[in-house]
Parts: C-alpha cells; structure tokens; sequence
C-alpha cells in the first residue's frame, strides 16, 4: 500500500510538473527573440485568421486558449466563421478588436487579459512600434511575437507552424501537418521542375470585386509565388519587388495574359453589393460562374488570349493567408497545366486536409471556373454578356 501510494503520488508532481509553465527563449518571423511562458495558456491573436492553424493545434477546443482576437476572420471569412461558431459556440464570447493600423486595438484591455503571448502578422510590427504598443507591452511583461502566411508563404509557412507548435506545446500536430504539406507540394513541383517549354502568362486579379478598379494584383510574393511554383509566369512578377500593388490595364493589355486568375471572397461585410466572387465553404458555385464571367468584359482583358480561349479562374481569397496554401498551388497547377495535372484533385486534398487535422467538416465551393475542366472545354461560354 506504501509502495502505491508513492507511485501514484510521484505521477501527480510529474503531472504539475509538466502542466507547469517554464519562461523559454523563442524565435519569431522577424528574428527577435523573446521569453515566452510554455505552453502558453492565455493567447490574444493579433489576426482572427490565425483560427485556420489554432484550430488543428486545439482540434478538440480552439477557443480554450484564446482571451482575445481581431475580428477579421469574422468580416472576411463569413462561411469559415459559421462553421466555427456553431461548432464551439464559445468563441462567439471572446473579445474582438480591430487593427493597430486602425487605431482600434485596446492596449489596456490587452494588458488587462494578462495573456501568456501576443501574436501578431509581422507586417503589424511598425503600427505596433510607432503607437507604443510594443513597449507598453513589454513593460506589463507581455511578449509579442510575429508570424507570416501573406509576404513569403513558402518561406514562412513551416516556422510559423512551428512556432505555433512551440507555443502551444503540440510540437507533434505541427510537425505532421506540415510533413502533410510537404508531400502535397512535391505532387506539383516534381511535375513542373521537368516543364522545358515557355510557360502561360498568367495575369492575377487580386481580391476581384472588391473595388470597381482595376486591377490590384500580385508581384514576386504570395499569390505570386504560387503561380511560379504551379509552373505559371506571372505577368506582374518583374513589374514590383513588393507582394501587392495595382498594376495599369494597358500593361495587361500589352502582356496578352493567356489565364486570368481572380482571388475573391465573400466581401458582404466591407463591400456591399460588390462585384466580389462569394467563395468559400458551402459557395453556391453556379452563383461564382455568374459573377465571374462578368469580369471577361473587364477592357483589361479585351482581346486577350485568355479572353478567347475563355481561360477565367476564380480562388478563394484566404488561401493567401492561411496555412492552406498548398491546396492552391495544386489548383492554379491544374489550371495552367490541365493535361500534367489531369489526375490531381485539389478538392479531395483539402477534403483529406480537413479530414486529418481539422474539426470542421470539409464543405466545397473554394475554386470556380468558367471550364467544366481545365481550360480547354467551352462550359458556360455564353455567359460573358450576361
């Protein structure tokens, strides 16, 4: 009975001893340095969409850790943020803010949540510093640290993952999701290293409908970046060293893109009655078609290649700012290279993807076409005039 008694007593200060909190050095996006209490507890996420990687950490519970999140991911990602709310309705309580480029993050209430961590996109850094924030924060104990799914994905996806693993103590979830990626990227880029032909021109249309002007787009960065990796030649990469700019229609025009590829989303919440392509989970694909063919009709595109061959692709915005962004590299893949992709299906990857490490059930609608299949039938032609 003694030898038990001790046993089970040692097992019980093993267990506080692991659920004890230890003040570690970690190292974020920006290179900084900084002490962290691990595993973190109490967790405010500088962007709501940091919900797409905290949700396949704390599949059971995503909202268990976080005091506090911008409300972005409420606003930009309505289906997604259904989705989460009726399956844990708690995080319906936690606090919102806004952005610090806005003036409308709380500090004070910051500090007040005592959270273990801040974490913030790292393109937030100089909002943070200019307003004092940084230091306020600092000074009440609180550490901040910087991630990046926007600027340089490909580059920044696995240590951001990693760092989540870190700070959350689910070093394991992380590191199988992103052998996960890794093997999905490979089906694409194992295929495209081999491409010795000159590749499409493909123009992107960055957040479509967004705006009645034309045409944001992309340079080297981000969605950039998929297109050369999807074995693509984006029109706009030598035009900007930066990730995000407008580019003039008549450059376009001169460029003759062969593909025209939009981002978009369900924009209700900042655009009303906007032209935007409402993808996302549960879209109404039929409704996409519609408002995508309108933008054949854009003069940009007047007499294009892609005009001609009706070669219009439709994505989902957040793929550019998610952990996801391998499921869009596999579609603008199979558009560019309908024959060299004929057999991968993007859809069923995500589908698995939500299967494996995702607590909500995978629900299509995150990619349209004017094509019933790659960008060599003629499906839904007629509906440009519409």
């Amino acid at each position: 009975m003694i030898v038990r008694f001790l046993f089970f007593t040692i097992l019980l200060i093993s267990s506080s001893v692991q659920a004890e909190q230890i003040a570690t050095p970690v190292t974020d996006l920006l290179g900084r340095t900084v002490s962290v209490k691990l595993p973190v507890q109490r967790v405010i996420l500088g962007e709501g969409r940091q919900l797409y990687l905290v949700a396949m950490l704390d599949k059971e519970n995503p909202a268990k850790r976080v005091v506090a999140w911008r409300k972005d991911l409420i606003q930009s990602d309505p289906a997604t943020w259904q989705q989460y709310r009726k399956r844990f309705p708690l995080l319906e309580k936690i606090p919102t803010f806004g952005g610090s480029e806005q003036g409308t993050f709380d500090v004070e209430l910051a500090i007040s949540l005592k959270p273990d961590v801040i974490i913030m996109n790292m393109d937030a850094r100089k909002a943070i510093v200019d307003s004092g924030y940084e230091a306020a924060l600092s000074s009440a104990g609180i550490p901040i640290v910087y991630v990046d799914f926007r600027y340089e994905p490909i580059a920044h996806i696995p240590p951001t993952v990693k760092l989540f693993g870190k700070l959350f103590g689910k070093m394991e979830l992380a590191t199988a999701y992103l052998q996960f990626r890794d093997m999905e990227l490979k089906r694409v880029t194992s295929q495209v290293n081999k491409l010795t032909s000159p590749l499409p021109k493909v123009f992107l249309e960055r957040l479509g409908g967004y705006s009645d002007e034309c045409c944001m787009t992309f340079g080297k960065g981000s969605f950039g970046r998929f297109v050369k990796l999807a074995g693509g030649e984006n029109i706009a990469a030598s035009l900007s060293p930066g990730s995000f700019f407008t580019i003039n229609p008549e450059q376009i025009v001169s460029t003759n893109p062969d593909i025209v590829i939009l981002t978009s989303g369900n924009f209700q919440a900042s655009v009303p009655g906007g032209r935007w392509i409402p993808l996302g989970p549960g879209a109404d694909i039929k409704e996409a078609q519609t408002r995508l063919a309108w933008f054949t009709t854009r003069p940009a595109y007047k007499n294009s290649s892609a005009q001609h061959n009706n070669a219009f692709f439709a994505i989902w915005h957040q793929f550019y700012n998610s952990p996801y962004d391998v499921i869009a590299i596999q579609q603008l893949a199979k558009w560019i290279h309908p024959e060299l992709f004929s057999e991968l299906d993007p859809d069923d990857t995500f589908r698995r993807l939500h299967h494996k490490f995702l607590p909500i059930p995978y629900l299509a609608g995150y990619m349209v076409s004017l094509k019933a299949e790659g960008h060599n039938s003629d499906t839904l032609s007629d509906t440009a005039s519409r």
